[in-house]
């Protein structure tokens, strides 16, 4: 942890104390040309010399996490020691083998916790969010357990006991944890232990932007100062921040004030200059980041990857890619599998009754785009007379449209022709929620989606699904007006940059609830 120095009026009067006179850091303007620090004599020993107190570590959320990791990590692989001590004289396997599966159930747990958030001191400060996600997290973790338990040549009746007091003495230290850390955090914002010391290098556009967006970052994040190699060029001030001096004098204050981090604000293209800056900055120990040029600011996230022995900023992810892709994979599936189980009664009886109502086959299929903008081919129930049907979508079905069997208006309206496309998320081909899948001439206000919407094909870095965001907020029908289209496809964007599982519960349970049917479904 690094110390959090007092502030330059707490350090000037210290200097007082040991002997410094109290340096003026920037000169008059009537001066510009002696923009440069007062260098300081060695201090003058007299009795009143005195050793500078120590300030107050601030604390460091790395090492707070990394604490609960550990935390539920020893708690899941006691607990499974506790539980083999007092479950031993009726387990039915060898200790050596619920030792591994304790071993397991930890790994399990700590990847769940992970995926859950529960690291991130933003949700362990509420106490509510951090205790659900914590049940949440062990919950599965549990059941996976259980899994490994049943695979055993014992029935899983007679691992009962040992499981119960696993989940009981695993899951205790982490609720208890989360309690403690989130009172530590409330007073360590309070006492300003979690204040990040922040210097900025570059008092030009590139500086001026940067400030104005951590203006508005709260008081966790504290802006020391600003520092630029060309003080000539410079007001004396940079929106209300000091222009503190040189890069000589940001090393200088580095080493005097405990600054945490230093953003380099100045142009990339800049080479000979960065390498000058970093030369320097490099000499102390602070961490150094780079700002983006002025496009990055148009950027959600910004993440580096090593490739090729280069250090690369990632534009962008995919939103799906390693973990979060398997995950939502395993979700689909299991949802698929389990709705088609409840629902198989249901789908004969409408396939049934549309036979019945019209002569024609029972399925409608047609293509629409999928991932990446290929072709797939999405299956619905036959809602139109056989000879009206239109696949291409190239005219939206109306409001009375007289192409839709009496039959095929009830089933749009509640939405149960979608019902077959659970057969093409097991295909893999849909997810259960997701953008969904429009037709290839599809048109809002007399152009094509894709012309109408500059960004329509970035909904398509994702499997369309049977239900999505822009459904659940009222943005499905007709589309008749290019603001429409507009609309659909900004809730979608917001699904593909804040994919979740519990978004996915979220939006499937404001489907049951209330999405099936609507006035724009017809």
């Amino acid at each position: 942890m690094s110390l959090d120095l007092l502030s330059k009026p707490a350090l000037d009067t210290r200097a007082k104390v040991i002997g410094y006179p109290v340096a003026r850091r920037v000169a008059e303007p009537s001066a510009p040309a002696a923009k440069t620090k007062t260098q300081l004599p060695p201090p003058v020993a007299t009795a009143q010399t005195t050793v500078i107190a120590s300030a107050a570590p601030r604390v460091s959320l790395e090492i707070v996490a990394g604490v609960l990791r550990g935390t539920d990590g020893l708690a899941a692989l006691a607990a499974g020691l506790v539980a083999l001590v007092l479950a031993t004289p009726d387990l039915p396997m060898p200790a050596s083998y619920y030792i591994l599966v304790s071993l397991f159930g930890a790994l399990a747990v700590i990847n769940l916790l992970h995926i859950c958030g529960t690291y991130q001191i933003g949700n362990v400060s509420h106490m509510n969010r951090a205790l659900g996600r914590v049940l949440l997290a062990w919950g599965i973790g549990a059941a996976a357990v259980a899994g490994a338990l049943a695979v055993s040549e014992a029935p899983l009746e007679a691992n009962a006991t040992w499981l119960l007091l696993w989940t009981i003495f695993g899951l205790a230290p982490p609720l208890l944890a989360r309690a403690i850390c989130a009172a530590f955090v409330d007073h360590w914002r309070q006492t300003k232990k979690l204040q990040k010391r922040v210097a900025i290098l570059g008092g030009g556009p590139l500086g001026l932007r940067l400030l104005r967006r951590l203006s508005g970052q709260g008081a966790d994040i504290i802006v020391t100062g600003v520092y630029d190699d060309r003080l000539s060029r410079l007001p004396d001030s940079c929106l209300g921040h000091k222009i503190c001096g040189s890069v000589d004098d940001l090393v200088e204050d580095i080493r005097r004030q405990g600054i945490d981090t230093v953003i380099v604000a100045l142009p990339l293209s800049a080479e000979r200059r960065m390498a000058e800056v970093m030369t320097k900055l490099r000499q102390v120990a602070v961490d150094i980041c780079l700002c983006p040029d002025q496009y990055g600011f148009h950027m959600d996230r910004i993440e580096t990857e090593e490739l090729g022995g280069m250090t690369l900023l990632n534009a962008e992810r995919r939103p799906l890619h390693t973990w979060r892709g398997v995950i939502k994979s395993i979700e689909d599936r299991v949802f698929a599998g389990l709705i088609l189980v409840l629902i198989a009664p249901l789908l004969a009886a409408i396939a049934l009754l549309i036979k019945l109502d019209s002569p024609g086959p029972v399925f409608f299929r047609q293509k629409r785009y999928g991932l990446n903008n290929q072709l797939i081919e999405v299956w619905k129930f036959r809602t139109m007379h056989h000879h009206a049907t239109d696949a291409n979508a190239e005219q939206l079905t109306r409001r009375n449209d007289p192409r839709v069997t009496r039959l095929g208006g009830f089933l749009r309206r509640t939405s149960l022709d979608e019902l077959p496309q659970f057969f093409n998320v097991l295909r893999g081909e849909m997810s259960v929620v997701g953008p969904r899948p429009h037709a290839t001439a599809a048109k809002a206000g007399g152009l094509l989606y894709q012309d109408a919407v500059s960004n329509y094909d970035s909904r398509h870095r994702m499997k369309p699904g049977i239900t999505g965001w822009a459904q659940v907020n009222g943005w499905r029908g007709e589309t008749e007006t290019v603001e429409q289209i507009v609309k659909r496809v900004e809730h979608d964007l917001h699904y593909v940059r804040n994919w979740s599982v519990k978004l996915d519960v979220i939006i499937i349970l404001r489907t049951v609830f209330g999405g099936f049917t609507g006035r724009q479904a017809y």
